[in-house]
């Protein structure tokens, strides 16, 4: 059948489709076809080139549901298989390629933003609630993440010079990378803040000469961790810690914390801060990854509840590379310099959407479900198309502590 482009004329269409479709209509790069259950098609096509992208409606409240709950009803949907896609990287990439209009289009009735956003700060990063939110996400078991990660276990953004490394080099790129722009010499003591499953803490041991005190309130990543440590002879010199970074005393040569940030949550940000403060020597670097999100986008982020922060990271929020050097500079912390690099964290994600698709029916035998895979495929799709539009990026940004 052929597409249609417009609605005019059209029969039996479902609930709240036409208005929807309009939206759609107002696409600038790329393509959407729309295919309802009666086998009709309808496209959007935008002026310029872009993603090509296509969708299959298996339920008709859809678009009732998209209308009533905006974007987030359209990610839920997807989790409920009321409509599916051959290439789901292709529609995110086609949803996040500055198509603004379309984009806002789909605000949601304000009773469920309001409900979602409650829920949201009830998952605030108190010390309690903290653990809570970090076992939702990393707790689901080593056995897991190993089935899908590379060999150094690193759930974080890898760092490609060529776009042609193994993922297993790009990491061991990120880690050494961060050590650079802390400045460590061999034989300094530097605190990692969440230094998940040990990989860079063994890096810095193993490949630079460094004593590393490595913090998680994971247990799942500590027992790895510390047998991934003992299993590498490195006892000496690494120390891995079930403890929370506002309980860590003493002072340290420098400071890693490679994407636990966005854990923190708003409200704890100036006392991640001036936790890294305190426990930095004077002169001494701490250097930081962390995703950001687009200044101009970050005042509509703040105020919705995302897909992300609702099924991923709950208690999670972003900061534009704006407000990160705002908060920074009210710690007493003086920013050195930064590096980004958003287009290899879409890579990373792409490869780990292909590995975790290759290798499903292991993760399968652990017991996940079929919508379980469905979260995670939007979760990882969406996240790469982020990063490929620009509209998040990933930096690793230092700061002194002052003389």
């Amino acid at each position: 059948m052929e597409a249609l482009n417009t609605t005019v004329g059209q029969k039996a269409l479902p609930r709240y489709f036409s208005q929807a479709f309009q939206t759609a209509q107002k696409l600038t790069y790329g393509r959407l076809d729309i295919k309802l259950e009666d086998g009709r098609v309808f496209r959007a096509e935008g002026a310029k080139p872009g993603p090509i992208a296509e969708f299959t409606v298996h339920n008709n409240d859809l678009f009732a549901r998209l209308i009533r709950e905006g974007d987030l009803g359209f990610c839920d949907a997807y989790l409920d298989d009321w409509w599916s896609t051959p290439d789901l990287q292709a529609l995110m990439d086609l949803v996040h390629a500055d198509n603004e209009d379309v984009y806002d289009g789909y605000p949601g009735m304000g009773l469920v933003r309001a409900y979602e956003k409650l829920r949201f700060w009830m998952q605030a990063n108190s010390r309690k609630q903290a653990k809570k939110n970090i076992s939702y996400h990393y707790d689901l078991g080593n056995e897991f993440y190993d089935i899908w990660l590379d060999d150094t276990m690193t759930y974080s953004s890898a760092f490609f010079k060529t776009g042609q490394e193994s993922m297993e080099k790009a990491q061991t790129q990120k880690y050494a990378s961060m050590i650079d722009e802390m400045g460590a010499q061999p034989g300094d003591h530097v605190l990692e803040i969440g230094c998940g499953w040990g990989g860079f803490a063994e890096y810095a041991a193993k490949e630079r000469g460094l004593k590393v005190t490595g913090l998680t309130i994971s247990q799942e990543q500590h027992d790895y961790a510390v047998d991934r440590i003992r299993k590498a002879g490195l006892e000496g010199q690494v120390e891995i810690k079930m403890q929370d970074y506002r309980d860590e005393k003493g002072t340290y040569d420098g400071i890693a914390s490679i994407e636990m940030f966005e854990a923190v949550g708003e409200k704890y940000w100036p006392v991640y801060f001036n936790a890294v403060r305190d426990r930095l020597k004077p002169g001494k670097n701490a250097t930081l990854q962390i995703i950001t999100v687009e200044h101009r986008r970050w005042a509509v982020y703040k105020r919705g509840v995302d897909f992300i922060q609702k099924y991923i990271f709950p208690g999670g929020m972003l900061p534009s590379p704006k407000v990160l050097r705002d908060e920074i500079a009210r710690s007493g912390l003086n920013l050195k310099h930064s590096i980004e690099f958003g287009e290899s964290y879409s890579q990373t994600l792409r490869r780990w959407h292909e590995t975790f698709n290759a290798r499903w029916d292991e993760v399968a035998e652990l017991g996940f479900d079929a919508r379980f895979r469905r979260m995670w495929n939007f979760y990882l799709t969406s996240c790469a198309a982020t990063f490929w539009s620009g509209n998040c990026d990933v930096t690793q940004i230092t700061m002194t502590r002052p003389e």
